[in-house]
């Protein structure tokens, strides 16, 4: 299967989008809780063959190889693997890392006994050809388990206060946080599992002394935010407009208080067959 010019186009975009900043920061600082929550509720143990798709600097892939697995962690963006890579070689762990695109994944089929991704593959533009590379690789029996950002919840709101601000996406694309609704994921996966389960949870944020805290943080370190302020450089009441977006945004969150509830959806799953 090769991608269309314009496909090719959407990805080198989304691979640098996730290079601006400084993710890792967000990934160990802020949502660090959520790769051992994924790795627990997968039920990832010694011996078994893990790949974690979307894995950024190692989030989930991290704690599953310290169970004992043996983890391939693949991203898109090669900047985020070589920080991971260097983490887990300061802690004496071997994974695998490797360059991929969720929707062509480099790997056979039947491959791992689990598949995971935290808030990972939820950002890829093309939702179906993603799902059925998760379900190609995944052997009979294995596991896929997930969490991604509901729409409801806080990420999935600023997700929809940033769309304001930046091009509309290519023809075909779907929004990230719909990954966070299991009707969405039902649909995506079909009859190829079985024991499908989801819950909704929450993550408890105490990162931001307040609102304007959060922002800065984000519009510093985060791609997709770096990337909506970089669509209105040029235009300083549009900047100012975001600024305040978010903030507002922040604050009706509970921002002001040092604590924020982020809601995510975690999904797990046996393939079928």
């Amino acid at each position: 299967m090769t991608q269309a010019p314009a496909q090719s186009a959407v990805k080198r975009k989304h691979r640098a989008m996730w290079a601006f900043g400084n993710y890792d920061a967000v990934a160990t600082e802020v949502v660090g809780g959520l790769g051992p929550v994924l790795v627990a509720a997968a039920g990832i143990g010694p011996g078994q063959r893990v790949l974690d798709v979307a894995a950024g600097s190692g989030n989930a892939s991290i704690p599953a190889a310290e169970t004992g697995a043996a983890v391939t962690a693949s991203d898109l963006t090669p900047e985020l693997l070589d920080i991971g890579e260097r983490r887990a070689a300061e802690r004496s762990l071997e994974l695998t890392w490797v360059e991929a695109d969720a929707e062509f994944l480099p790997f056979g089929d039947s491959e791992f006994d689990v598949v995971t991704s935290c808030v990972g593959v939820m950002f890829a533009p093309f939702h179906q050809p993603v799902a059925d590379e998760l379900l190609r690789v995944t052997r009979p029996g294995g596991t896929i388990a997930l969490i991604n950002w509901t729409p409801e919840g806080f990420i999935g709101q600023m997700f929809g206060v940033m769309r304001g601000f930046v091009p509309a996406p290519p023809p075909g694309a779907q929004p990230g946080p719909l990954w966070g609704t299991e009707t969405h994921v039902r649909v995506l996966f079909g009859d190829l599992v079985s024991e499908l389960t989801a819950e909704r949870r929450r993550l408890t944020v105490d990162r931001f002394a307040d609102a304007e805290q959060f922002r800065d943080y984000f519009k510093q370190y985060y791609g997709p935010t770096i990337a909506a302020y970089r669509t209105v450089a040029d235009d300083p009441a549009r900047t100012a407009e975001l600024d305040r977006a978010l903030a507002e945004l922040a604050r009706s969150a509970g921002a002001d208080t040092g604590r924020m509830e982020w809601e995510y959806l975690l999904v797990t799953a046996r393939r079928a067959g």
